[in-house]
């Protein structure tokens, strides 16, 4: 696996052929309306870091090239493969119709929703996030096979949409590692 220090990944030009040989796992991360550039950047170096198959990008949230999004990525806009749909639904249909087996995970507070350390995840997979005011859409909660949130015990309601992203992800990674017994499928 190539590891790259922070300096080399800004510095450090796309190379398309290198891109294609790291292997990815079938995780895919949504996110819809998320307004926030330094969080889809930062959400971008997640999935990076994850390895993820590919990030689609929705409705209002802004796309590369855009110069807060690649400072906040560090460059991994180049190296992760990403999609803009019009809407969260529109990336999860496609996604279903490539994958029939797809577990739908979306991350909200809601009256169905389950603490995230208590749901077995499984691949292929799709994580949405949302609106940092607003949330996950109503359409995709009513149509997620599971909603999961990040139990606060504090005085304050909700985490960054980002930080809940990694958490939950770093969750599912390590079920699926402890599954299989390696950090990639």
């Amino acid at each position: 696996m190539i590891k790259m220090n922070a300096k080399e990944l800004r510095t450090t030009e796309v190379d398309p052929e290198i891109a294609r040989s790291i292997k990815k796992n079938p995780v895919f991360i949504i996110c819809d309306n998320v307004l926030d550039t330094y969080n889809v950047g930062s959400i971008f170096r997640l999935a990076d870091a994850i390895a993820a198959k590919k990030v689609f990008l929705c409705g209002a949230t802004l796309t590369p090239p855009n110069s807060r999004i690649k400072k906040a990525s560090i460059n991994t806009t180049g190296w992760v493969d990403w999609e803009y749909c019009e809407t969260a639904m529109e990336a999860i249909t496609k996604l279903r119709a490539e994958h029939a087996d797809i577990q739908i995970v979306a991350v909200e507070q809601d009256r169905r929703s389950k603490p995230f350390y208590q749901v077995t995840y499984g691949f292929p997979l799709a994580i949405v996030v949302g609106h940092e005011t607003t949330g996950v859409s109503s359409e995709v909660l009513d149509t997620a096979d599971v909603i999961v949130e990040m139990p606060m015990w504090g005085i304050n309601t909700s985490l960054n949409v980002m930080v809940s992203c990694g958490i939950i992800l770093y969750e599912i990674m390590k079920q699926h590692t402890q599954t299989i017994g390696s950090a990639s499928y």
